[in-house]
Parts: C-alpha cells; sequence; structure tokens
C-alpha cells in the first residue's frame, strides 16, 4: 500500500495572473500558503484483481484504461504509462472539493507522486509540479494557472512569479515564528456551504483578458507590498490589501461574486472583521478574513446567522494552521519498492 497527501492553500493576492495569457505579456505574481488540510491518495494492490478500481466520490471498476471516466485518474495513469490492472486507486480529502482551496491541484500531485513511488521513481517537486500542469492544462485542456500545482508540491509560505518566458521563481518566505503565530491567531476561514467549478469563472475571465489587462497588471504588482507587509506583521494592512484585490477581482468576472457572498463579506467586515476575500476563482468556495481576535466571536456568530437566514446548511468555520509541507509519501509498503 501506498498513501500520500498534499496541502491545501491559501492564496492571498495575486490570483489569476498566472493563467498564460496575462503572464506571456507580464510577469505573473502570487503570494500563498499551505495549510493543514489535505488530499490523500491510496494505492492498494489487489493481487487477485483482474480489473481497474479507482475511487472518489464514485467508484469505477474497469478493464480496461481507456474506460475510466475521471479525467485525472485516466490520464495520470497514462501519462506514466501505467496499465493499472491490480490496483485499487482511492482518494479522500479533509475538506470538499471545489471550495477555493486549490484541491484540484492537490489531488493531482497526490495522486502523481503515488504513482511514482508505485514505479519505484522518485520525483522532484519541480518535476511533479511541471507533470501537474501538463495534466491539468495540455491534456486535461482545463482553463487554469499553475499557482496551486506549484502551491501544494511546494509547500509552505511563497511567493510565485510567472515568467513571459514560460519558467517560474519560486521565493520561500521566511517570517517570525511570533508573527506566523499572530496571524493564525488574526486569520478566520469559513466554508460557505456553496461550491463552484473554478474552470467556469476562469473561463469568462480569460475572454475578457485583454480587457481588464491593467487590472491584473496592478494585482500581479501588489505582491511584493503584500510580502513586506506580511513580514512586519502588519494585519491591519495585510488585510487592506486583501479587500483591495478582491474588490479588483469582482471586476474581472460576471460569475466572481453574487448577492449570497456579497452579503456573506458585508457581514463580516460589519462584524469587526479588517478585510478579506473569497478564495479561489470566486462565485462560491470559502471566506477567509483578517480581524482582531477579540472581535472573531462577534464574527463567527454573525456569519452563522446570516447563512442560516441565507439557507446555507453547509455554511461552517474552518480551524486551521499554516503548514511548511509540501505533497509527501505517508506510507510506502509496495511490494515493487527496495
Amino acid at each position: 500500500m501506498i498513501v500520500t497527501r498534499a496541502p491545501l492553500r491559501i492564496s492571498f493576492v495575486g490570483g489569476g495572473t498566472d493563467i498564460k495569457e496575462f503572464y506571456e505579456k507580464y510577469p505573473g505574481r502570487v503570494i500563498s500558503s499551505t495549510i493543514d488540510k489535505y488530499v490523500y491518495t491510496v494505492i492498494n494492490y489487489g493481487h487477485l484483481l483482474d480489473e481497474i478500481v479507482v475511487k472518489y466520490s464514485e467508484t469505477e471498476s474497469v478493464k480496461e484504461l481507456k474506460d475510466i471516466k475521471h479525467g485525472r485518474f485516466r490520464e495520470a495513469l497514462r501519462k506514466l504509462n501505467i496499465d493499472g490492472t491490480g490496483l485499487e486507486i482511492a482518494s479522500f480529502a479533509d475538506l470538499p472539493g471545489k471550495t477555493g482551496l486549490g484541491s484540484s491541484s492537490s489531488f493531482s500531485t497526490a495522486l502523481l507522486k503515488a504513482l511514482h513511488a508505485h514505479l519505484d521513481k522518485p520525483v522532484t517537486k519541480q518535476v511533479l509540479t511541471e507533470l501537474a500542469c501538463e495534466l491539468e492544462i495540455d491534456i486535461l485542456k482545463e482553463p487554469i494557472g499553475k499557482q496551486d500545482q506549484y502551491a501544494t508540491a511546494f509547500g509552505g509560505l511563497n511567493v510565485f512569479q510567472f515568467n513571459t518566458d514560460g519558467t517560474v521563481d519560486i521565493e520561500p518566505v521566511y517570517i517570525d515564528y511570533k508573527v506566523r503565530a499572530d496571524l493564525e491567531d488574526h486569520t478566520i476561514l469559513f466554508f460557505t456551504g456553496t461550491t463552484r467549478s473554478a474552470s467556469s469563472v476562469l473561463s469568462e475571465q480569460k475572454e475578457s483578458m485583454a480587457d481588464k489587462f491593467a487590472t491584473y497588471k496592478e494585482m500581479s504588482d501588489s505582491v511584493p507590498a503584500f510580502k513586506e507587509a506580511l513580514q512586519n506583521g502588519d494585519f491591519k494592512e495585510l488585510a487592506t490589501m486583501l479587500n483591495a484585490g478582491w474588490e479588483k477581482k469582482k471586476t474581472l468576472a460576471g460569475k466572481i461574486s453574487n448577492d449570497v457572498l456579497d452579503t456573506l463579506y458585508t457581514t463580516g467586515i460589519d462584524s469587526g472583521a479588517w478585510g478579506g476575500k473569497v478564495l479561489g476563482a470566486g462565485g462560491g468556495g470559502c471566506l477567509f478574513f483578517i480581524a482582531p481576535p477579540d472581535a472573531h466571536k462577534s464574527i463567527v456568530q454573525a456569519l452563522e446567522e446570516k447563512a442560516t437566514e441565507s439557507g446555507l446548511k453547509g455554511f461552517k468555520k474552518i480551524d486551521f494552521d499554516f503548514t511548511q509541507s509540501g505533497t509527501d509519501i505517508l506510507f510506502n509498503s509496495s511490494p515493487y519498492h527496495a
């Protein structure tokens, strides 16, 4: 058996500038951190099994690779020339998918890491990232960027710069341990109870890229200032920048926000939050706020009441910590492993 895990991430500012249509013309930048919520892949060896079994929200048992419906499972196996017969491959997650925390790319890197372990082939973080990008963007033709693959493969707090020639610079951001602890004390994360497909939102963004180019440039250019404020522990400034970034992002596509999200966000601000954003491409998923610790209780109470009024049955506060780990192997007893 092989068990791998890949962390989810919180993207602070610069999201959207990792799309090829932008960074081919101007460097894109994103600052993000992984958190202690994970996507797991498990490979089990069914020695008497003459099928390929993949398990996620559904279970598929097929005789041939081409018959797997789930694109990531099918194309990852095909890319690595793994027949798959006799394997049971399952995916589990600490949080639902489509929440704006990069879970799709976490799924990809955890799966690719596990399949390399099955082949007894070590894979570097850089190669793992490149394979995940190829799988999602080139093979599956998803209209997404590169930030999530880099974030989950490398782990930790980083600035990623997406250069016009297609290369990516990775800059770890080092902050004092007390600043990190204080940041965790000032942040609140909520799952809104609604999910959305990032692809539908990002497709609309790509179509309007030329018209909104100046806004994307401002978002990219905000990353160094956010990094400096973070290293200085200036949480009010961080919140102000998050809010400014969210206001810019809402202008990029009509599906990024909606009345329910706007109401929840306003409720959080009115209850004492300094600033925040909807994570991911928008349209649903998770709300993230920076607020003074003594206001957290009132913010949670107000948002829970507003969510109930709005009929959001799945609305929930998510407790989390930031983490340094990227995509890892947790257990490997593969019969092919030396």
